[in-house]
Order: C-alpha cells, then sequence, then structure tokens
C-alpha cells in the first residue's frame, strides 16, 4: 500500500483552538501558544489562510471516532485486545473498529501499524470535500472580476495611464508610499454591479465575500494574492473584527477610561476639570492646548523641536525629535498645570495619542487626574475641539507651528481668554476664571 506523505504539524482540534483565539482577537502568536503549536507555525496557519479560518469551528459529529478514542483503539491494540473487545470497550460497532485499524493505519514503515496520530490525519484528510471556487472553473466570471479590481485607469480618449511603479511584496504598503493605480471596484461594488451588466445569465453572479475568500486564501486557484493591492484597504491579509477592537493604546486602562470620570467634570458645575489635544502643522510641529471645561479657559503648550530635527537621521524608538513626544508632552504640561492653585488641578481629559503615554508619571508630577476618551471620539472634548477650530485662525494648517515663540503662544491665548462668550452670558473666559477663584477663596 502505498503512503499518501507526511502527516501535518496538527490535528484538526489544534486548529479549532487557534482560529478560536484569532477570533478572540489574540495575535498570531498568542494564539499558537493556545493551540500548542509554535509561534512560527501559527504565524504560517495565519498566513496561508489570508486572515480567514481553514477549519470549521462545529464540534465533530458523534457519528464518527474522535482523537481520544483513537488513542485508546491504539492502546488497547498494543495490549493484545481483539476487535470485538475494543468494540465492546468504545461501545462502537466491530465493524467500525475493523474499519478503522484497515483504512487508517500507518504505512510508511511497510506494515500496517496503527498509531492514533496519524490514524486522526488519515481520517481528517479523507472528510475533506474540496469544492472549486466559482472564479476558478467560470472564466468570463473571472475576467469581469480582475478587470473591475485591477483594470487599468485610462484617459476619457481610451489612453492607458500606468500610475507609479509599484512592486508587490507581500505585505501591505508603508504609510506615505506609491500605490498601485487600477480601477479598484470594491468586491461588493463587483458582486451588486453583475446583475444590472448581466440580468439575463445567472452564472454572472458571485458573492462579495467569495471575492474576498479568492483573494485571501491560497491555493483556491482564481484570483492572484497581489491583487488584494488594488482593494482600498490594501491588505494583504484579512484582520479579525476581534483584533481590530481590541486595538489600542497599552498605557490606556479602564480605569483611568471617560466613563470614570467625576460627575462634576461633566456638568461643568466645578472648575478645574481641563480638556487636552495637540494641534499639527508643516513638518510635524504641534502645540499643545488645554481648556478648562467650566470658563473655556485656554491654555497652550510651547512644543519646541529638539536638538537634530532635519539633521540626523530618525532612530527607531528614540526620542521624538519633532517635539511632541511623550516626554516633551508631560514636561509641558506639567510646567502649565503647576502654575494653577490646587482646587484647579482636578483632571484632565485627553484622547488616545502616544504623545500621553507617560500619563502616570504627570499625575505622580502634577496630582492631577488623567482620563482618556473614547477611540475616534473627538465629542467628549467638544470645549477642546472647539479652542482648537478658533485656534486655526492664528495658526492655520500647514504652516510651521514652531516658529512661534512661547510669548507668542501666551499672546494669542490671552486673546481668547479675553473674547466675550456667548455661553458665559457674554463675560470673558478670564472674567470667569477670576469669580470663580474669588468665590472659592471667599468661602
Amino acid at each position: 500500500m502505498r503512503s499518501p506523505g507526511r502527516p501535518s504539524v496538527a490535528r484538526r482540534e489544534e486548529r479549532q483552538r487557534f482560529w478560536r483565539a484569532i477570533a478572540a482577537g489574540c495575535s498570531s502568536e498568542e494564539a499558537a501558544a493556545a493551540a500548542g503549536v509554535s509561534a512560527a507555525v501559527g504565524v504560517r496557519w495565519f498566513r496561508e489562510g489570508g486572515g480567514m479560518r481553514s477549519v470549521s469551528l462545529r464540534p465533530t459529529s458523534g457519528r464518527y471516532l474522535s482523537f481520544s478514542e483513537r488513542e485508546e483503539i491504539a492502546l488497547f491494540r498494543v495490549g493484545g485486545a481483539g476487535v470485538r473487545e475494543i468494540a465492546r470497550r468504545l461501545r462502537r460497532s466491530p465493524s467500525t473498529i475493523s474499519r478503522e485499524l484497515r483504512r487508517n493505519a500507518a504505512t510508511r514503515s511497510g506494515s500496517l501499524d496503527y498509531r492514533a496520530s496519524t490514524a486522526q490525519w488519515h481520517a481528517d484528510r479523507r472528510a475533506r470535500r474540496p469544492r472549486p471556487a466559482k472564479l476558478a472553473t467560470n472564466e468570463a466570471l473571472r475576467r469581469y472580476v480582475q478587470e473591475r479590481l485591477a483594470g487599468t485607469v485610462t484617459t476619457s480618449e481610451g489612453a492607458s495611464v500606468a500610475g507609479p511603479g509599484v512592486h508587490w511584496i507581500g505585505r501591505r504598503h508603508g504609510r506615505r508610499k506609491d500605490r498601485r493605480w487600477a480601477r479598484s471596484w470594491s468586491p461588493e461594488q463587483i458582486a451588486h454591479r453583475l446583475p444590472v451588466d448581466f440580468p439575463d445569465d445567472p452564472s454572472m453572479r458571485i458573492s462579495h465575500e467569495a471575492i474576498y475568500q479568492s483573494l485571501y486564501v491560497q491555493g483556491r486557484g482564481a484570483l492572484r494574492r497581489e491583487l488584494t493591492a488594488c482593494l482600498r484597504t490594501g491588505r494583504a491579509l484579512r484582520v479579525p473584527r476581534a483584533r481590530t477592537r481590541g486595538r489600542g493604546k497599552g498605557f490606556v486602562r479602564p480605569e483611568i477610561m471617560i466613563s470614570e470620570r467625576p460627575a462634576e467634570a461633566q456638568d461643568r458645575a466645578v472648575p478645574g476639570h481641563w480638556e487636552g489635544d495637540l494641534i499639527l502643522g508643516l513638518g510635524s510641529s504641534a502645540i499643545g492646548t488645554l481648556v478648562e471645561r467650566t470658563t473655556r479657559y485656554v491654555m497652550l503648550l510651547h512644543l519646541a523641536r529638539m536638538s537634530g530635527h532635519g539633521n540626523e537621521a530618525r532612530v527607531k524608538n528614540g526620542p521624538a525629535l519633532a517635539g511632541h513626544g511623550a516626554a516633551a508632552v508631560r514636561d509641558a504640561i506639567a510646567a502649565s498645570v503647576l502654575t494653577l492653585p490646587e482646587q484647579l488641578r482636578r483632571s484632565l481629559t485627553w484622547d488616545q495619542g502616544a504623545e500621553m503615554a507617560e500619563h502616570a508619571q504627570l499625575r505622580i508630577d502634577t496630582g492631577i487626574e488623567i482620563y482618556f476618551c473614547d477611540p475616534h471620539s473627538p465629542w467628549q472634548r467638544g470645549s477642546n475641539e472647539n479652542a482648537n477650530g478658533l485656534l486655526r485662525q492664528y495658526f492655520p494648517r500647514g504652516t510651521d507651528l514652531s516658529r512661534h515663540s512661547a510669548d507668542e503662544l501666551g499672546a494669542v491665548a490671552l486673546a481668547l481668554n479675553s473674547r466675550p462668550r456667548k455661553t458665559l452670558g457674554w463675560r470673558t473666559p478670564a472674567e470667569a476664571l477670576n469669580d470663580h477663584l474669588l468665590s472659592s477663596a471667599a468661602s
């Protein structure tokens, strides 16, 4: 009997554990550890599947022998038990055990030795029912999909426009890199356009999910993996939803989210609760902004560029020479906040930018509590966003913000704090803050 080859690295159960961990948001290495395989094997499984699970997560039907039953069969055989005795102990039909020993035996040694791992591999191999992909069997449909996805961009006269020359490197394009020019219809657009273009041809139908699978799953024989560069995201691998939900900054913990901020900050009844952010300009220049929620009082942070910016090569994981790294922002906030009376240092709410990675040290240095907004939720810092819009009158987008001195920033802050505000009953932020300080001193 000719051997069908070498058993795979892991069993179906281990692959199922791997893809369950991936679906829960784990990385390939973490999922590999959960499945009991090496990190290299986990990364290979993820890449070969294009980020999409290659096995069903449903439990195996009781009709079929499980791996644990095959282990017991192997032990009983070593102990000299016969077919009927094994069947009686496992409560299976003797014909089932006989067929198992005959069909799933190991043959590489030249004899019919029974090993549980090899038997499970044979059973999994026979259970496969691969179907050819629709795009692999329908030439007209494949041509249509490829033309809409990766077709050449043309002028109104029909002349081809090549665009920048981009070499496929097997992974997603980097930031600020040229991308391949193509018609770049999304799979959903292609799937819904087919009934419009071919209303009477039912063979010209395909779902958007089938197109994605043909792009991402290797070995389906339909679309080449490099065509993923024509997708709007340009991802070479599909990203599980749970993994994207789990993304975020490692320094942000549930207990310092905005939902834990005191109620007095939400209703603006007590001054001393601040909102902060950075406004960015040309060449990665930045200015820090702090806005008090009750009085709308504004403070600006001077973030000067560090020596060597623009002259020295960037060092990976080195200091942020542009001037708005975590240490620089921490020091600038501390220098400004410590000039305030203690009753005006209650809390600071920021977005989840990396510039606040040292928030714990900032809390120790200043005594102010730090809270973070939810991802992509700028309305949770509404006062700060409004102030940033006002500041763009003085610091327009696309201009170099590093050219402004600390004195100039102080003058702009004074100008804003001296403007009467409708929300304050036409008082200025400086007057509102002063009134609060006088009332607290009198009490």
